[in-house]
């Protein structure tokens, strides 16, 4: 056989080879095949089911550990607030421990200091619980029409609760104060330990935060963060402890002239619940009209403190609020609304009263994190 004969029958099999792969209707050969293009709706689904999942674990988390969280996110927005004092301090080279030793004495001088006003009149008023519940009764006379008209379609809806009367559990709510006080005391305790160990470290915190990222950029932009965060929450919440001096003022002042009993206390619940927008208000007038009702002889004569602290509360907020802020620190009332019912919800009376500071940082971090484009000017 020759060399042309063997390279033919070399060329056959390699034909008939070709000839079969042909026939075989499975046989596909893929070799780096691009993944499937999704469509963009069902990306961006799934980017915001993602985002969606990460909320709410992180809501339940801040639910879960408020025990520890409120008190320490508390600390941190007092840590801000006092950071200018700090500063000036360091500047006239004041030991870090001497600073932070005299303002967190200031800071558990004032605290105990609104507890031994407030306290006083709330033993006082818990002693005559039974005589004021009788006095409150006998001057709602004018309301047991409506009322027993409302106890009539419950009955007719209820049968069963009918004959029911009051039954006051003194165990049970001896009971409910005691699980309210030991964590809140638990709380404040890690509170005030937390804030005399940020106050003393607050330059090593920034320096932390700081040197978290790596890339000069993201380092320059926490700074930033950092700084505005400490002048707008400083200069909002310095600016709105003046105008809440101002209506504790004139809170003691309505008391005292109407006749209320104990001026002074009014004047610092006016003074600290003014820091919960709206909120702070309705306790105020409701407290004003209950103790009236207790104290003076007439249903109108209760009326007339609330009635002047709702005309105060309606000039502070209208005029003199908006006119000092300025559009400066100027918030979204609807912003604020839903950052208080949403902090209020989450961590109660205490969420309530850290509701705008968080707000605050909140609107701060995102202004940097995600800036606006600047408009383009036309030609």
């Amino acid at each position: 056989m020759d060399a042309r004969s063997l390279k033919a029958a070399d060329k056959k099999p390699a034909k008939a080879n070709d000839a079969g792969e042909a026939r075989r209707p499975f046989a596909l050969t893929i070799e780096d095949a691009p993944p499937p293009a999704l469509p963009r709706a069902w990306r961006g689904a799934a980017q915001a089911a993602t985002i969606g999942i990460f909320i709410i674990v992180f809501v339940a988390a801040l639910s879960l550990a408020k025990a520890i969280v409120l008190p320490v996110a508390a600390a941190f927005v007092v840590t801000m607030m006092l950071s200018p004092v700090s500063e000036r301090a360091d500047r006239y080279r004041v030991p870090a421990w001497l600073t932070a030793a005299t303002l967190w004495l200031a800071a558990v001088a004032a605290a105990f200091g609104v507890i031994d006003l407030v306290s006083a009149p709330v033993i006082d008023w818990v002693h005559k619980a039974p005589d004021i519940g009788r006095s409150i009764q006998d001057k709602l006379q004018v309301l047991a029409q409506p009322l027993s008209g409302l106890r009539g379609i419950r009955d007719a809806l209820l049968p069963a609760q009918a004959d029911k009367g009051v039954n006051v559990d003194v165990v049970a709510i001896v009971q409910q104060t005691l699980s309210f006080a030991s964590p809140a005391l638990g709380q404040t305790l890690i509170f005030f330990v937390t804030l005399f160990f940020m106050l003393l470290g607050r330059r090593r915190l920034r320096h932390v935060a700081v040197r978290f990222f790596s890339h000069h950029e993201a380092r320059l932009a926490s700074l930033r963060i950092l700084s505005d965060v400490e002048r707008n929450l400083t200069g909002y919440l310095s600016v709105m402890a003046v105008i809440n001096a101002g209506v504790g003022l004139g809170a003691g002042i309505i008391a005292a002239l109407v006749g209320l009993p104990s001026p002074a206390a009014w004047g610092v619940l006016g003074f600290v619940l003014n820091f919960i927008p709206y909120i702070g208000a309705g306790v105020m007038e409701l407290g004003m009209f209950l103790v009236g009702i207790v104290t003076f002889p007439s249903l109108t004569h209760a009326l007339v403190a609330p009635l002047l602290y709702v005309a105060m509360g309606l000039v502070e907020g209208q005029f003199l609020t908006p006119g000092i802020l300025g559009r400066h620190f100027t918030l979204s009332p609807l912003t604020v609304f839903l950052s208080l019912v949403f902090w209020a919800w989450l961590w109660g009376p205490a969420g309530a009263f850290l509701a705008v500071p968080l707000l605050i940082i909140g609107t701060v971090a995102v202004a940097h994190l995600f800036p606006k484009d600047a408009p383009e000017l036309p030609d």
